[in-house]
């Protein structure tokens, strides 16, 4: 039975030197296949580094990627898995004050909110235009976007290298 594949990518933002080689082993970890991550220092957080890494691999796997990395000490990441005609797609974001953020995608990118999940938050702030606001801010990710923003931009014109894995 074929697996329908996808792709995505691995950034991490920020993290310290001594997680640099476990990182490695989880990642290769989902994708069955060694992987050599090319880490440059991130300028927006001193004695920190930061690499990237396009994947291709069943559906599932930028979750997979998202779940082996959640919960490490200082580490900040991202995993965007780009929708196929079975599954949409989807962005993790992770940083260690906010925790995981998971968003379904489009396929421009742009953030996509289940509409029982906008109901509830209508519901729940009835008479509370900020209050409203606020929660769809927390539904669309923003207060990962902000703390993530100034890793982002320090990462430009960083070296991607592509790994395929055969479902």
């Amino acid at each position: 039975m074929s697996r329908t594949m996808t792709r995505g990518v691995l950034f991490v933002h920020g993290t310290p030197a001594a997680l640099c080689p476990h990182i490695g082993w989880a990642v290769e970890a989902v994708l069955e296949q060694p992987v050599s991550l090319d880490w440059i220092d991130q300028p927006a957080q001193p004695r920190m580094v930061r690499t990237e890494l396009s994947w291709t691999g069943p559906v599932g796997t930028g979750s997979a990627l998202a779940s082996a990395l959640r919960g490490w000490q200082g580490l900040r990441y991202e995993v965007t898995e780009e929708a196929t005609p079975v599954s949409d797609g989807s962005r993790w974001s992770y940083t260690p004050t906010l925790g995981m953020h998971h968003a379904w995608t489009s396929v421009s990118g742009d953030v996509v909110v289940n509409e029982d999940r906008l109901r509830e938050a209508i519901t729940r702030n009835v008479g509370d235009p900020e209050g409203l606001q606020d929660e769809i801010d927390l539904l669309l990710g923003a207060p990962w976007d902000d703390e993530l923003e100034p890793f982002r931009y320090a990462g430009d014109g960083a070296p991607v290298r592509w790994l395929h894995k055969v479902g």
